[in-house]
């Protein structure tokens, strides 16, 4: 009689320990990437914005008022995203203005926000007025990205 010891494989304790090892390394990655989708997309939507307050510096010289939102979205060939009544929606982020903006009040100054709100994640929202200056809201404390 031979023995065991003769049989080539690997035993269901190797088995176990690779599946281990593997479940291991993608419970540390997982994480790693969400983050670097969500940093992506707020540097996009950073950029954006920097991209729509020039572009209402050029409206207002031209119009003698800031543009609502459709209309700079129409202005930028639809780079911001899909319109929809008085949002932009790009991606998980929807553009929008104060309740209550009009042309009367575009003529004095305007205040865009992005917000990004995702069930079971981080909501961030950034904002930029006629200033220029791009603020991160949410998470508070946080510094700009």
């Amino acid at each position: 009689m031979k023995g065991i010891s003769n049989q080539k494989g690997f035993s269901l304790i190797e088995l176990l320990l690779v599946v281990v090892i593997v479940g291991i390394i993608a419970a540390m990655a997982i994480p790693a990437y969400q983050k670097g989708i969500r940093a992506a997309e707020n540097g996009s939507v950073f950029s954006i914005l920097r991209t729509v307050s020039s572009t209402q510096v050029q409206y207002f010289s031209q119009n003698s008022r800031f543009a609502t939102l459709p209309e700079i979205n129409s202005t930028m060939s639809n780079q911001i995203g899909v319109t929809t009544a008085d949002k932009v929606v790009r991606g998980r982020y929807v553009f929008e203005m104060p309740p209550g903006t009009t042309p009367t009040t575009l003529a004095e100054g305007y205040t865009i926000s992005a917000v990004r709100s995702v069930s079971d994640d981080v909501v961030y929202r950034y904002e930029v007025n006629q200033s220029g200056k791009i603020t991160r809201i949410l998470p508070a404390g946080g510094p700009v990205d």
